[in-house]
């Protein structure tokens, strides 16, 4: 979340921010219930304290005194009463504005109003030229019968689908290849587990904002990751950090689960669906650094695509397509030939402190003289269903489906005939 210091002394570079965001939030009734809640919060104060000095007097008194001092103490603790709970309510909506205010836009970030300003920072690679049309992922995999999609719904209903056989290993040996590349480019590899505290969920920004998108267990507080990057930010909250441990650089691999609401799933294919499996990467790192460290995580997720030989393209997002928390996001597009277009498998993202102050992740050190909030970055490295499904239209043949010779030793085959 933002600094509730930065929104009352500068309420106008919070309004510009929601400009470049194209968003229409009550900023105004946002600063409105915060300037109440401290007035009302002030006049608290100023009644405890009197209580109390009306309370030390009461044994240094007469009896006649004592009585009218009890009467005046009885008058104050309702006073007291009626303002904490006026002061409760008005922190509440205050909070409940705070807390769906979204992180102000890096200065390097264009200003748009959706996907169509985005930004090509490159393209790497050739698109193949085929000698025959073709097939959508869902097709391969339904005539290599590596794809069981209708015994997905059976088991789950509509949004889910079924590995079998090649495709299960091919599903597995892709989580195993992007986990040892990242470990090797200086990840610490963590298996976390798949359900996360609600306080830990807020402490990413993806609670309250996206409930709605959330699966939530009945009974306890617990929610499905929709992705590893709350359970990778979260091992570090409520910590303060020292400068000389920064940046700590995670990989994770967990399947992931979003019920898409108000979206329409895949029907036809793995694209967009409620599980699937991601491999994740999290950064946390000092302010000054973190733009920097960006810029070497989407090199990290490229490396992926370069290794499968995928064509791809980076893209800056423009102000109108950023994410809740981020200051700062690259998408990287996978081409997809049946569709002849480029497919996002991964979002690389820069929150500052943003999440940090949300899950009050701090440092010490680097020549501060107090404790400072880290920048958290988080991007996917990547997403499997979805790299999968490119890998399987690109590397098609009209009888078979090539793996790529750096999956071979993963897969322990050289194709899907």
């Amino acid at each position: 979340m933002l600094d509730i210091n930065l929104i009352r002394k500068n309420p106008l570079i919070i309004e510009a921010s929601l400009k470049k965001r194209n968003l229409d939030f009550p900023l105004n009734e946002l600063i409105e219930a915060d300037n109440l809640y401290r007035k009302r919060l002030k006049e608290l104060e100023v009644k405890r304290h009197e209580k109390n000095e009306l309370t030390e007097k009461y044994p240094q008194v007469s009896q006649s005194e004592k009585e009218l001092l009890v009467l005046k103490v009885n008058e104050i603790e309702n006073q007291i009463k009626s303002l904490e709970e006026e002061v409760e309510k008005l922190k509440e909506k205050r909070d409940y504005l705070l807390f769906r205010l979204p992180n102000i836009p890096h200065e390097s970030v264009p200003y748009g109003k959706g996907d169509e300003d985005n930004i090509t920072v490159r393209e790497v690679g050739e698109k193949r030229e085929f000698n025959f049309k073709p097939k959508a992922h869902y097709e391969l995999g339904e005539s290599f019968d590596i794809i069981d999609f209708e015994r997905g719904v059976k088991l789950a209903g509509s949004g889910f689908y079924t590995l079998k056989g090649k495709g299960a290993a091919l599903e597995r040996a892709l989580i195993n290849f992007m986990l040892d590349l990242h470990k090797s480019r200086g990840y610490t590899e963590i298996f976390p587990p798949i359900l996360i505290t609600g306080k830990g969920a807020f402490g990413t920004g993806h609670l309250p904002k996206f409930e709605e998108d959330m699966y939530r267990t009945s009974k306890e507080d617990l929610w499905l990751l929709p992705t590893a990057e709350l359970a990778l930010v979260n091992l570090h909250a409520n910590e303060t950090l020292n400068y000389k441990q920064l940046p700590l650089k995670y990989v994770a691999y967990t399947p992931c689960f979003r019920r898409e609401a108000g979206r329409h799933v895949d029907l036809k294919g793995i694209l967009r669906v409620h599980q699937f499996n991601k491999v994740e990467l999290v950064k946390i790192t000092a302010p000054e650094t973190s733009f920097q460290e960006l810029e070497m995580l989407v090199n990290d997720a490229e490396e992926v695509l370069k290794l499968l030989k995928i064509p791809y393209r980076v893209r800056l997002l423009c102000t109108g397509d950023l994410g809740f928390a981020s200051a700062k996001t690259y998408d990287i597009e996978a081409w997809l030939p049946s569709q002849n277009r480029y497919l996002e498998v991964s979002s690389c993202s820069n929150c500052t402190d943003f999440q940090a102050r949300r899950a009050n992740i701090k440092f010490v050190g680097g020549g501060r003289k107090e404790s400072q909030y880290v920048h958290t970055l988080n991007g996917s490295g990547l997403a499997i269903g979805r790299t999968m499904a490119v890998l399987l239209e690109n590397y098609q043949e009209k009888d078979k489906i090539i793996i790529p010779e750096i999956l071979r030793p993963y897969t322990k085959f050289d194709a899907i005939e």
